[in-house]
């Protein structure tokens, strides 16, 4: 109060006064203005030792939970509770060093066969259904061809015309024996039977170009009887992916669709896309790994038999194609499926199993550790690679260590959330 009351005295003085009269004013005034900057930066930025980070203590804004585990976590277990963890020493393992990739199972298009007719024809019977296994050589359909007509029509007249000039041959021999016949007409007669020989011969493989056996062309000269069923046999052992031989429909050489599709199912192809990044790792003859969801567990192997040429401009990804065996025939063409490309060896490392990592709050990773299997220690991780459920630990964990490997998230729970009475 005494002090206000000197500052209205002061002041009422000195407003009698113009500035320049002000008692101490030159003397004063920069010693003024230096203690008022110092003033408001002092207020203004607070020095580093106040702040959160410089104390150690956890950067979180007022009334928040820091999600960072305790420092030197640790956490008795009961004898009870044993039963619900796993412990055993932290072991080696191999990692493979793979590229993952996307794509879909499909036909092996260098085993899977168009069935077209050599010639055009009506398909009169078909004897194989869609899904039907077949052999090589199986009659698939017959058509009713007007050009197997023909050429079993010349082979007809071939086998008459050599029966002909074989008996000509006969007799004109005897006769040039005996002086019946000149030579001129004798060889005359020998190059006759040499010419109906050579059309009979011609004329044979004609039909069986259209699929007809020995037996059958024997049969058809025998009878004089023309047989127009043309039979359009498989060329391959498969399987009938495709079915489009309706009674009646006319098929032509090479016209889509072919009645028939005949694919060998127990090589498949695996058509992958691969990250543009990744592409200059990836060479023919790498193995992969193949897991498709129909088949959880499963795992097929393979190698790549191409790389695409270009990346693809709108999706910046690399077409990848490989062979992998089905003798069982589990995969269907058009399945999704996950691919793993190795492409170096696998690496050798300290290996935990995935159950025994906990997630931290904060992001980090972590395991748990014992020397006296009753007392846990968190120990933080820094994790690598994972395969077949377990993780490759680049730091936090020695080999021979006692390490939780299945319920660390149990011993985490206790952790964050103790149990109350």
């Amino acid at each position: 109060m005494v002090d206000r009351m000197h500052k209205r005295v002061c002041i009422r003085r000195i407003a009698g006064h113009p500035p320049e009269k002000w008692p101490g004013t030159n003397r004063l005034a920069p010693f003024t203005l230096a203690v008022a900057m110092m003033i408001f930066f002092v207020s203004r930025f607070p020095s580093r030792s106040d702040t959160p980070a410089a104390s150690g203590l956890p950067a979180t804004a007022p009334g928040m939970v820091s999600n960072a585990p305790p420092a030197e976590a640790v956490v008795e277990l009961a004898p009870s509770q044993l039963n619900a963890i796993q412990i055993a020493p932290v072991g080696i393992g191999l990692f493979p060093v793979d590229v993952e990739a996307l794509g879909n199972i499909d036909y092996n298009e260098d085993l899977s066969v168009q069935v077209f007719p050599s010639y055009q024809g009506k398909i009169i019977t078909a004897f194989a259904s869609l899904g039907d296994a077949v052999q090589t050589g199986q009659p698939l359909y017959t058509i009713d061809s007007p050009d197997l007509i023909q050429a079993e029509s010349t082979l007809i007249t071939a086998a008459a015309q050599e029966v002909l000039y074989s008996n000509e041959l006969a007799r004109a021999s005897i006769l040039y024996g005996t002086n019946g016949v000149s030579q001129r007409e004798h060889e005359q007669a020998v190059n006759d039977e040499q010419t109906a020989n050579g059309a009979l011969k011609a004329a044979r493989e004609a039909v069986r170009i259209f699929g007809k056996t020995a037996d059958e062309m024997d049969r058809i000269i025998a009878t004089r009887q023309l047989d127009p069923a043309l039979v359009v046999r498989s060329p391959v052992t498969g399987r009938i992916t495709a079915r489009n031989a309706q009674p009646g429909l006319l098929a032509q050489p090479g016209n889509a669709p072919a009645p028939y599709t005949v694919a060998d199912l127990t090589t498949k192809w695996m058509v992958a896309n691969a990250a543009e990044s990744d592409s200059p790792l990836l060479k023919v003859g790498q193995p992969f790994r193949a897991t498709v969801m129909a088949l959880p567990g499963r795992v097929f192997t393979g190698k790549i038999a191409r790389l695409g040429a270009a990346v693809d401009p709108i999706s910046h990804r690399l077409m990848v194609r490989g062979e992998l065996t089905d003798p069982g025939h589990e995969l269907t063409p058009g399945m999704l499926a996950s691919f793993k490309i190795q492409i170096q060896e696998p690496v050798t490392g300290i290996a935990l199993p995935a159950n025994g990592v906990v997630r931290n709050g904060d992001g980090t990773k972590a395991a748990w550790v014992t020397t006296d299997r009753h007392h846990f220690y968190q120990r933080l991780l820094k994790l690598g690679r994972e395969d077949h459920g377990q993780y490759q630990v680049l730091a936090g964990l020695q080999p021979g260590e006692l390490a939780v490997t299945d319920g660390a998230v149990f011993i985490s729970n206790i952790l964050y959330a103790p149990p109350t009475d």
